[in-house]
């Protein structure tokens, strides 16, 4: 059985989760209306990535025998001045997020919940492998500048990136 603290952390990050998925939408969203076909892939996978996210944590609480209480998710920014602003907002609250998935694993720790602390170790791995992959992308448009051939080359190889469902735990 898991503590009413950390099922209500717990809820509280599915929900920060859900509103990582809800973002990255918005975003998926801008690139479609640019035409960017790489960039609207890039962000399709990391729609799909978010919501596995989210349910992995839905179910492990489930398996713990707590309660999954759903919140509001905020509404997302729907407007960037440009690929490069989307990106360094992806950076941004990627960062977030890990500093969330901490925050969660210090409240098993004062919980003295082993079991969660085993379970959220992927999600602190997972979140230093997001950060790098956002910060390559990043790397890249800032090298890019105003060139939009360059910008087309890698929208090119944006389109690439495959969702692979993690297995979470």
């Amino acid at each position: 059985m898991i503590s009413e603290k950390m099922e209500k952390a717990f809820n509280e990050q599915i929900n920060k989760e859900l509103f990582s998925e809800y973002l990255y939408l918005s975003m998926q969203a801008y690139f479609e209306r640019m035409n960017l076909t790489g960039f609207t892939n890039w962000m399709t996978v990391q729609v799909q990535e978010e919501h596995a996210h989210a349910m992995g944590m839905y179910t492990y609480l489930n398996e713990r025998g707590g309660k999954v209480e759903l919140m509001a998710i905020d509404k997302p920014q729907t407007d960037w001045a440009s690929p490069l602003d989307v990106f360094k907002h992806v950076l941004e609250h990627e960062q977030f997020v890990t500093s969330c998935i901490n925050k969660l694993m210090d409240v098993a720790e004062e919980e003295k919940d082993r079991a969660a602390l085993s379970f959220l170790d992927w999600y602190l791995k997972e979140q230093v492998e997001e950060e790098n992959n956002v910060g390559g992308v990043l790397a890249k448009l800032e090298l890019i500048g105003d060139d939009k051939h360059a910008l087309l080359l890698l929208d090119k190889d944006l389109a690439t990136r495959t969702f692979v469902a993690p297995v979470i735990g």
